[in-house]
């Protein structure tokens, strides 16, 4: 899939420059904050460019609520504690959400655990580290075009309210989730199982919750019981049968994951198609209060419960994937495959939300690693991404996409981007053992 319809070359070069910097990021979800933050703090000048009026990306418009992955799978987790696997940026953000009171402790998620995060302390955080690190942010901005020639990336036409401007820089990191940026260069990217990708899911809070009452009920897990799944099996409106709840930092108040969304019509969706996006955004509201009223009807503890609000945009589990230098395959996940180049570790399950039975795989314990070549694009110079879009297959791309490992990806870009300018080397020359080295010390 290619990307063809960009603006005339003599229309991007006369617009206004708003400045050259030596990484650009664009995207400012948990990939997009540790890639600027840690290039800055590597002396670099870097530009973030977020659509939205914060960064956080769907971890905090898509109400995702939660740090995932940083934990081992293991066989029964009411009998052990969690051990972390994943550390460097991620737990530097994970122990700042804490500390300012802002992240819950560990939560049973099934075999593992995660940790339930306040949307507003997240958005705090995020500012403060983007602010002492001295990166240039751009909100409200929009990158709709680039510039390059002969497939060699040196900059972005940008979308403001001011109106169109451009930016320009030595390395830019594609945090999009999306390989926006890829995908406009014209470069290759795939999309989930020959185009059919996962659903996404509309998350909302409910509060006033009489949590001990509902904790009674629904037990330490905080994905559905089989009581629960049994009541949603007979229930024909609901089209999730197994949901997850976590009560959060906030006294009476639980963040629901509970939803699927199709079409209307029960087809599945693209949001990448502005007209499926769309859709995908009104029928979700319907699903979430149709949950929310099986909530107050069937689960104790949730009778006088209200609801508080849905997220600002459904959350996307998947879209483009780039076509990669590398690429974590399925049995590299499903065998717990290690690499010398191996950039961060990884216990997730592989989720995948799609078709009339989803189905988890539990890793037991032990973890994989992600090659650091899974960021680098196939062709085209002066780009790397960090995020979902990394090259991946199918099912892999269902574990490897989750929070914690997104931070690592992003740590990984800056890492590779600040070599790159040093040593004048296309990242496609960096040595992904380094990069691994490196993000180990």
């Amino acid at each position: 899939m290619t990307y063809t319809r960009n603006l005339p070359d003599s229309y991007k070069t006369n617009l206004p420059v708003f400045g050259n910097f030596d990484v650009i990021v664009v995207g400012g979800g948990p990939a997009g904050i540790s890639a600027a933050v840690n290039a800055a703090e590597l002396g670099r000048s870097v530009l973030l460019i977020e659509r939205r009026a914060f960064c956080g990306g769907a971890a905090v418009s898509g109400m995702s609520g939660t740090i995932c992955g940083l934990y081992l799978t293991v066989d029964d987790p009411h009998k052990g504690t969690p051990e972390q696997i994943v550390f460097g940026f991620a737990e530097r953000f994970r122990s700042t959400l804490y500390t300012q009171g802002g992240l819950t402790a560990p939560q049973i998620y099934g075999k593992t655990w995660v940790a339930t995060h306040d949307c507003a302390t997240y958005k705090r955080v995020s500012t403060g580290m983007l602010r002492e690190a001295n990166v240039t942010v751009l909100l409200h901005t929009q990158m709709i075009d680039v510039i390059t020639q002969d497939n060699t990336l040196s900059g972005v036409v940008l979308h403001t309210k001011s109106g169109f401007t451009t930016a320009y820089g030595k390395r830019i990191i594609d945090c999009s989730g999306d390989a926006d940026v890829v995908y406009r260069m014209g470069l290759a990217t795939t999309k989930g199982n020959n185009g059919v990708i996962q659903n996404p899911t509309m998350i909302f809070k409910v509060g006033n919750v009489d949590m001990p009452k509902y904790l009674k009920y629904w037990g330490a897990d905080t994905i559905s019981p089989p009581k629960v799944v049994n009541m949603l099996m007979a229930h024909d409106a609901l089209l999730r049968k197994k949901v997850w709840l976590f009560p959060t930092v906030n006294q009476g108040e639980l963040l629901v994951n509970a939803t699927k969304i199709t079409g209307f019509d029960g087809r599945a969706l693209d949001v990448t198609d502005h007209v499926d996006h769309t859709e995908a955004e009104q029928f979700s509201m319907y699903q979430a209060l149709e949950f929310f009223n099986f909530m107050r009807n069937n689960v104790p503890g949730c009778e006088d419960s209200y609801f508080i609000d849905y997220a600002n945009e459904v959350g996307v589990r998947q879209t483009r994937s780039i076509v990669g230098r590398a690429r974590l395959t399925n049995d590299d996940v499903a065998n717990t495959r290690k690499f010398a180049n191996g950039i961060v570790n990884s216990s997730w399950p592989i989720e995948l939300h799609y078709g009339a039975k989803p189905k988890t795989e539990w890793l037991y314990n032990d973890y994989y690693q992600v090659p650091f070549e899974t960021l680098i694009p196939e062709v085209g110079d002066n780009i790397i991404v960090a995020g979902r879009c990394l090259s991946s297959e199918h099912q892999a791309l269902a574990s490897c996409r989750v929070t914690a490992q997104c931070f690592e990806y992003g740590k990984a870009a800056a890492l590779a981007a600040d070599l790159s300018i040093s040593e004048n080397k296309a990242f496609r020359d960096i040595d992904g053992v380094q990069i691994a080295e490196l993000m180990r010390q």
